[in-house]
């Protein structure tokens, strides 16, 4: 599911702790995230905090955990 987030996220050269300080979350959320276990639950505050650490927009954070079908 968030193969995109992993590969922004590696792109930016971001661990998955630096991530998870900087939005209040642990980095086992994280790795939920990036394994699809689970989509974000996140509020205004951290959705905009996310958005700054990925160097994205809330649209480029929509597509990073869209889920793509074949």
């Amino acid at each position: 599911m968030s193969a995109q987030f992993m590969n922004r996220r590696k792109q930016l050269r971001l661990t998955q702790r630096q991530i998870a300080e900087a939005i209040g979350v642990t980095v086992q959320t994280v790795s939920n995230w990036e394994t699809g276990t689970y989509q974000p639950k996140l509020t205004i505050e951290q959705t905009e905090k996310l958005c700054i650490v990925l160097k994205t927009d809330i649209h480029g954070l929509k597509e990073l955990f869209e889920v793509k079908t074949a």
